[in-house]
C-alpha cells in the first residue's frame, strides 16, 4: 500500500448537534491548502448550505502550530497556468469564493499561524476566535505576489485602510493582541478556552431563526461595498421578509408567552 492511500484525509469534516465543524489537516505542512482542498471546500460549503440540519460552519486548523499557512506554495502548479489561475473559482479550485457565498454563519477557531491564504480563510468567516499565542499576516508581497482571494478588498473593510495596507504592504506578522486591537479577531482567549468559546458562539447561533441569520448576514456582507441608503433598502427588505414567516410569529407568541421558541426555518 502507498503512502498515499495510508495518508489522512486532509480535510476533516463532521457535523453535531447543528454545528458543522471542518478542520484543516495537514498539521505538519502547517495545514497548507492545495488545490484538491479548495474542491473539498466547494463541496462542503454546498452540503452546509443545503442541508436544513445545519445552522453554523467551525473551521479549524490540526494540530497546535497553525490555523492556516495559506496556500501550499510547493503545490501552486497544480492550479495550471496563469489563465487556469485566474479562472480557479469557476473551475471549483478556490477555496476562498464558497466561504464567501456561504449563506450561513461561520466561525473561524484560529490558532497558531494564520496566514496569506489562512488570512483570507478566517478573514471570509463572519466570527473569529483566536488564542492569544496566534500569530497573524499576509507574507505573500515579499516572495513576489499579493494575495488573489480577497485581502485587498476585503481586509481594508475589516481593519481600515491603514491598517490594511501595513498588514499588506510589509508582509510582516503581527501578534494576536494586534489583530484583537484592528477588530480583525472578534475574541481572544487562551488555548484551553478556544473550542468552548467558539462552541458557545455557535451554539448560540444555531438556535437562532435560521432565515432571519441568514437574511442579517446576507444584508450585512452585501451593505459592506454599497451607499448606506441602497443598504438601507436591502434591509427593510429582509426586515420584511422576516416579519412574514412562522419563525417571526413564533418569536412574538413566545415572547408573550414567556417561553423558549422554537424554529422551523419557515
Amino acid at each position: 500500500m502507498t503512502d498515499a492511500a495510508t495518508e489522512a484525509p486532509h480535510i476533516l469534516y463532521t457535523v453535531e448537534h447543528g454545528v458543522a465543524h471542518m478542520v484543516m489537516n495537514r498539521p505538519k505542512k502547517l495545514n497548507a491548502i492545495t488545490a484538491a482542498m479548495g474542491g473539498e471546500f466547494v463541496r462542503i460549503c454546498r452540503e452546509v448550505d443545503y442541508r436544513d440540519d445545519i445552522k453554523v460552519l467551525v473551521i479549524s486548523g490540526a494540530g497546535d502550530r497553525a490555523f492556516s499557512a495559506g496556500s501550499d506554495v510547493s503545490a501552486l502548479d497544480d492550479l495550471g497556468g496563469p489563465w487556469e489561475q485566474r479562472n480557479r473559482a469557476e473551475y471549483d479550485r478556490d477555496y476562498i469564493a464558497p466561504l464567501l457565498k456561504l449563506r450561513k454563519p461561520s466561525i473561524a477557531a484560529i490558532d497558531g499561524y494564520c496566514l496569506g491564504g489562512g488570512l483570507e480563510v478566517a478573514m471570509s468567516c463572519d466570527i473569529r476566535v483566536a488564542t492569544e499565542r496566534s500569530s497573524f499576516g499576509a507574507p505573500e508581497v515579499r516572495r513576489g505576489w499579493h494575495a488573489g482571494s480577497g485581502n485587498t478588498s476585503i481586509l481594508p473593510r475589516l481593519i481600515g485602510y491603514g491598517n490594511a495596507a501595513r498588514w499588506i504592504l510589509t508582509g510582516d506578522i503581527f501578534p494576536a493582541a494586534e489583530a484583537h486591537r484592528v477588530g480583525f479577531v472578534q475574541d481572544l482567549v487562551a488555548v484551553e478556552e478556544l473550542m468552548p468559546r467558539v462552541m458557545s458562539i455557535a451554539d448560540r447561533l444555531a438556535r437562532n431563526p435560521p432565515i432571519a441569520v441568514q437574511s442579517a448576514k446576507n444584508i450585512i456582507r452585501q451593505s459592506q461595498g454599497t451607499s448606506i441608503a441602497q443598504g438601507l433598502a436591502w434591509e427593510n427588505d429582509g426586515y420584511t421578509l422576516c416579519m412574514s414567516t412562522e419563525d417571526a410569529a413564533e418569536g412574538i407568541k413566545a415572547f408573550t408567552e414567556k417561553r423558549e421558541p422554537v424554529f422551523r426555518g419557515r
